[in-house]
């Protein structure tokens, strides 16, 4: 591990966050982010799951009911309050780079942006009425702006970029420590890693029951020698 002087290598004992997951709606910040906490034996802390818990009632209704100045608010002061106290794995809501304040206290941070594409990303989401922002007569539209509007935001902050699109959850968190391992060497266990650097499976392993995980679509995937490459970490 490096040396305290360096924020960006700092880990779990220092108080902070190991991974900070940012994305779009439908890039698979909370399920990947557990199977991550969960391969590296860590918490897991969801920011949305935070604003619904010190709210006491679902995002949408607090759109409704308060409005988005509202949330936002919320939200950036629990994304503060993460970045100082959450341990383990961190993924932030699709929204919350948008303000310049959480922007300025992700730097030094390990932020991993876990990207989607339209077509995926308007398949995993349904345009569902849980997503205040994406409903609308053409959620099309909106989500294709969502995303040009939102990109150079996320690229603005992270250190590791993985595109989630056609991958399983498993074939993106092992892209995930690849790109972490090359872009912070000595933040995870060597074992991890090799583990990691692992041949990928041919295919996505879809989960036994009929409620399939959206990020495990059976998808062929070349055995190709690493680094993958949909990962691309930046400086």
């Amino acid at each position: 591990m490096s040396s305290p002087e360096d924020p960006a290598q700092e880990g779990p004992a220092q108080g902070r966050p190991v991974l900070v997951l940012v994305g779009p709606p439908g890039a698979g910040k909370t399920t990947v982010g557990r199977v991550l906490a969960r391969r590296m034996g860590v918490t897991f802390t969801d920011v949305d799951a935070l604003i619904v818990e010190r709210a006491g009632k679902p995002i949408a209704s607090i759109f409704t009911e308060d409005g988005e100045d509202a949330f936002r608010a919320l939200e950036r002061e629990l994304v503060a309050e993460a970045l100082t106290t959450a341990r383990g794995v961190l993924a932030l809501g699709g929204g919350s780079v948008l303000a310049a304040s959480t922007r300025e206290r992700l730097r030094g941070h390990r932020v991993v942006l876990l990207w989607v594409g339209l077509v995926d990303g308007i398949r995993r989401t349904g345009m569902s009425t849980a997503r205040p922002l994406l409903a609308g007569v053409n959620p099309r539209a909106t989500f294709k702006a969502l995303l040009d509007a939102r990109a150079p935001l996320y690229r603005e902050v992270a250190t590791v970029e993985v595109d989630t699109s056609r991958r399983s959850a498993n074939q993106v968190v092992r892209a995930v420590l690849v790109g972490v391992a090359q872009a912070h060497p000595g933040t995870l266990d060597d074992a991890l890693v090799r583990a990691a650097l692992e041949p990928t499976p041919p295919y996505g392993t879809p989960r036994a029951t009929s409620a399939a995980d959206p990020l495990d679509v059976p998808t062929p995937v070349a055995g190709t020698p690493l680094p993958d490459p949909f990962v691309r970490p930046r400086p």
